[in-house]
């Protein structure tokens, strides 16, 4: 006995979407040489597949698996025949678009219509992006792909298999968080590297750290400050890389607060947004006097950060023993003592729970910014450690002076802010 078909209505509107996005795709497919399949094709290939998911979800999926053997050998058929006219290296792009396709409308007669946008518009701009694929690849060499595959090899095979849990002494340390930091900073020093090299010296800089600045501001600190002793120029972009990150970092702090403590805002951000302006304007300046020193692309072999990243990654776990430590051993040094350890890591676990401890009504809007921007200062003289022991001289006055600047700042509006 056959399922009941769905209203008109519905039926209409899922048929339309499957024919709207085939001649989407088939647009694109117009345009090449030597094509198996143009915008007709494509539009007549997604409907068909929207037709097979209707009757599939009829008289049961026996019905796809014909669908799918009918298709493929039009396929080849389709293939078999353009042999002789297309280039021997034309690849089997076009059939696989097809299948996608097909298969994109099998998936709206399942009910996923956006879900099927989202898969045509990537195979739209997939198709298009041959060209400059194809650049990008072919001025990868040897070395930036071993960099590329240890990078995957941290993040997608080891990091997943680590416990994601708190262990070990004071319950502090957590495997798969302390490995996130070795591929925080394995994978910013990759991105850094790749910016610099495409974008030039400046301009890299921007583009690594506003991503740094999302991710992780100290991760990406240390990743500059390290691949500054192995530089041979460009110290300049890579120290306004870890400013402009560290201004990022600020950015989300606000962004939390308000998140979190949404009612207060109006008490808590205009010192806090004092301090991301000051350390944006820090920043700002750095980038340009980068951009006079460093404009050319760098030149240099991609970063072999590992084992500096399992260092740095050992560290960042003794810092959140000692500071477990320190709280649970001198809870009546005050709160400012405390937010000025908690935050020395990582400036997003003081902000949270602060924030927090303010929207239920557990601390004053006075003392939790200055608690906050404790905490941001504290991060700063971090980074600050990671600038004097890993920097290479032409790299640490400008990032040491910057992060200074930006902490007296920050004392500036602790002091005279009421």
């Amino acid at each position: 006995m056959p399922a009941s078909l769905p209203e008109t209505s519905e039926l209409l509107l899922s048929l339309g979407t499957a024919t709207g996005l085939g001649l989407l795709v088939g647009l694109q497919r117009e345009w090449v040489q030597n094509r198996v399949a143009g915008i007709r094709t494509f539009a007549l290939l997604t409907l068909f597949g929207a037709l097979t998911g209707l009757l599939g979800n009829a008289y049961g999926t026996w019905v796809v698996a014909a669908g799918l053997v009918a298709f493929a050998c039009i396929v080849v058929f389709s293939t078999w025949l353009s042999l002789s006219t297309r280039e021997p290296d034309s690849g089997l792009t076009t059939e696989m678009a097809m299948l996608v396709m097909f298969v994109t409308g099998i998936i709206i007669m399942l009910g996923e219509r956006l879900i099927a946008v989202m898969i045509a518009g990537g195979v739209m701009a997939l198709l298009q992006s041959k060209k400059a694929l194809h650049t990008m690849v072919r001025r990868f060499g040897e070395d930036d792909l071993r960099a590329i595959v240890r990078l995957v090899l941290l993040a997608l095979v080891i990091l997943p298999a680590l416990p994601n849990r708190e262990m070990g002494y004071l319950g502090v340390l957590n495997p798969f968080a302390i490995w996130l930091i070795v591929v925080l900073i394995v994978g910013i020093s990759l991105a850094a590297y790749m910016a610099e090299k495409y974008l030039g010296g400046a301009k890299g800089a921007v583009v690594a750290g506003l991503l740094g600045g999302l991710v992780s501001s100290t991760a990406t600190t240390a990743s500059s400050a390290r691949r500054s002793a192995s530089a041979r120029r460009g110290e300049c972009s890579l120290a306004a890389m870890a400013l402009i990150a560290s201004a990022v970092a600020f950015v989300r702090l606000l962004a939390e607060v308000v998140i979190v403590a949404s009612e207060h805002i109006r008490e808590l951000l205009p010192p806090l947004t004092a301090m991301m302006l000051w350390v944006t304007l820090i920043a700002a300046v750095a980038h340009r006097l980068a951009e006079k020193t460093d404009t050319q692309p760098v030149d240099e072999p991609p970063p072999s950060e590992l084992k500096n990243a399992v260092f740095l990654g050992l560290l960042y776990a003794l810092v959140l023993v000692v500071v477990a430590y320190t709280r649970q051993h001198n809870s009546s040094s005050g709160l400012y003592v405390a937010a000025f350890l908690s935050g020395l890591p990582d400036m997003s676990a003081i902000t949270l729970s602060t924030s927090r401890l303010v929207s239920t009504g557990h601390l004053e809007t006075s003392v939790a910014w200055r608690m906050i921007l404790v905490g941001g200062m504290a991060n700063l003289v971090f980074k600050m450690f990671f600038v004097i022991i890993l920097g290479s001289r032409a790299y640490i006055k400008p990032a040491l002076l910057g992060l200074l600047l930006s902490v007296a700042g920050g004392a500036a509006i602790l002091t005279l802010w009421h």
